[in-house]
């Protein structure tokens, strides 16, 4: 990525900018290949999820990632570069998209901001391929129009403009002068039309038979085939009215801020939207980070049974076998990259709104080389979505749970020009097109699960989720 030393808001007016990309159509004539200009400005504090809203259109490609509770956000909408992928060569497909793309980026601005310069906006599904009719490819990644993100007080606007040989210059410019006005001063105020009926009714719809499943996962456990298998419920919400699905994020990321808040939108009118309180891979200053999150117990009442709950889990033979399953695979998978895994010897608890879970931070330095998604691949999916032995279980998953799961338990994320991003997994979520919203909750089943047991703990989820998506319609 080349990065110029030139500052937008230094010499702003529109004559400015035509004459600042004609030295980008000019680079992309010199080789005949369009370049991508990225222009980053600090602007006033905005709410990202507020101007994704303010400018959603459902035949749009968008993504949407926050930690409330740490006060970041990023959000991008309309593509100007979209590539899509799949089989088990997915990620490395992606790697040479983006290294391809940021041979012809030309920044300039407050690149060094945070959430400065050109974005990558992903979503893997849980599978490297999916089926006929699904609402999302195995990969797909794309560069937004526009982009806005908040780390702390600080808000970064990006736009990034395709330029080619033949660009119409003056159009170009006008675009970016447009939203840099509007980003100076925006009006969040939602768009017409966009509200969402308060006394909207749902009427909700089990998909598979859960019980059979977990019976069936557990004679593949007791033949020795696997050691741990998820299996997940899905539940159909119909509303009797079109679902805004920023809305309904809104609604899960306040009951859950301790989460991350999540959407990713195919341009086909399907929104995968949640609340996911696992991060699954995040790569800053050269330092990796994940985590083992596996072995649920509910919240208690009151501190005292709370308390006692979240001691039990921490005691239970079978929940700390469940979770040293998920950290000995992360530990494993990433060895053969160079990196050497640090962890804490016992897991702590992770206390969320309705669900605490054994938690084992992990970190590890990245070597010279070896790039975010290198890691991703080795890592997705985990054992805390998928099973183990992997190779065994995974393939296992479709025919016991009996549809398929698209991007739940997939790879959501981002990555900027520098080597660092973050992805979460895809659960506590939702597949929202028109009145309908899809839900899933699934529960890792190991020798000693009990099928009564294991419905119950994916019922505390989908209440979970059907509470917060009933707020984001209210």
């Amino acid at each position: 990525m080349t990065i110029l030393p030139i500052h937008p808001a230094e010499n702003a007016s529109p004559e400015a900018l035509v004459a600042f990309l004609r030295q980008c159509r000019e680079a992309a004539r010199s080789d005949g290949r369009e370049r991508l200009v990225s222009i980053s400005l600090k602007v006033g504090a905005l709410d990202p999820l507020a101007v994704l809203e303010a400018i959603f259109e459902p035949g749009e490609l968008h993504f949407y990632a926050e930690r409330p509770s740490i006060n970041t956000a990023i959000a991008g909408a309309e593509a100007v570069l979209v590539h899509e992928a799949f089989g088990p060569g997915r990620f490395a497909s992606v790697r040479r998209f983006m290294d391809d793309t940021l041979a012809r980026t030309i920044a300039v601005g407050d690149v060094d901001a945070p959430f400065g310069g050109p974005h990558f906006f992903n979503a893997f599904a849980f599978l490297d391929n999916v089926e006929a009719g699904e609402a999302f490819p195995a990969a797909r990644v794309f560069v937004p129009r526009w982009q806005v993100a908040r780390a702390g007080d600080m808000t970064t606007a990006v736009a990034n403009l395709p330029v080619s040989p033949e660009s119409d210059l003056v159009q170009l410019a006008e675009r970016v002068w447009r939203a840099h006005v509007k980003f100076r001063h925006f009006d969040c105020a939602a768009p017409a039309g966009s509200e969402t009926s308060a006394h909207t009714a749902f009427r909700t719809t089990e998909v598979g038979d859960y019980r059979a499943a977990v019976k069936g996962g557990l004679a593949a456990i007791a033949t020795g085939a696997v050691k741990k298998i998820v299996l997940a419920r899905a539940q159909d919400m119909h509303a009797d009215a079109p679902l805004h699905p920023l809305r309904l994020l809104n609604g899960l990321r306040e009951r859950f801020p301790e989460c991350y808040s999540f959407s990713v939108a195919n341009g086909l009118g399907h929104s995968f939207i949640g609340a996911s309180p696992e991060r699954l891979v995040r790569v800053s200053k050269g330092v990796l980070e994940s985590e083992a999150l596996a072995g649920s117990a509910r919240r208690g009442a009151g501190a005292s049974e709370d308390a006692a709950l979240g001691a039990a889990l921490l005691s239970s033979e079978k929940d700390l076998r469940e979770h040293r399953h998920v950290l000995d695979s992360i530990v494993r998978r990433l060895e053969p990259l160079g990196l050497n895994p640090q962890f804490a010897g016992v897991p702590g608890l992770c206390k969320l709104a309705n669900v605490q879970h054994l938690h084992t931070p992990v970190t590890a330095v990245m070597p010279q080389g070896v790039h975010l998604l290198d890691a991703l691949a080795q890592l997705h999916p985990t054992p805390a979505v998928g099973g183990t032995p992997r190779e065994a279980a995974v393939p296992r998953i479709r025919e016991l749970e009996g549809f398929p799961r698209g991007l739940y338990g997939g790879a959501i994320g981002w990555m900027n020009a520098r080597g660092g991003g973050e992805f979460l997994v895809g659960i506590r979520s939702a597949l929202v097109s028109g009145g309908t919203a899809r839900i899933y909750a699934g529960a890792g089943i190991v020798a000693g699960s009990d099928p009564d047991r294991e419905h119950a703990e994916t019922e505390l989820k989908f209440r979970a989720m059907r509470d917060a998506l009933l707020a984001g319609v209210t």
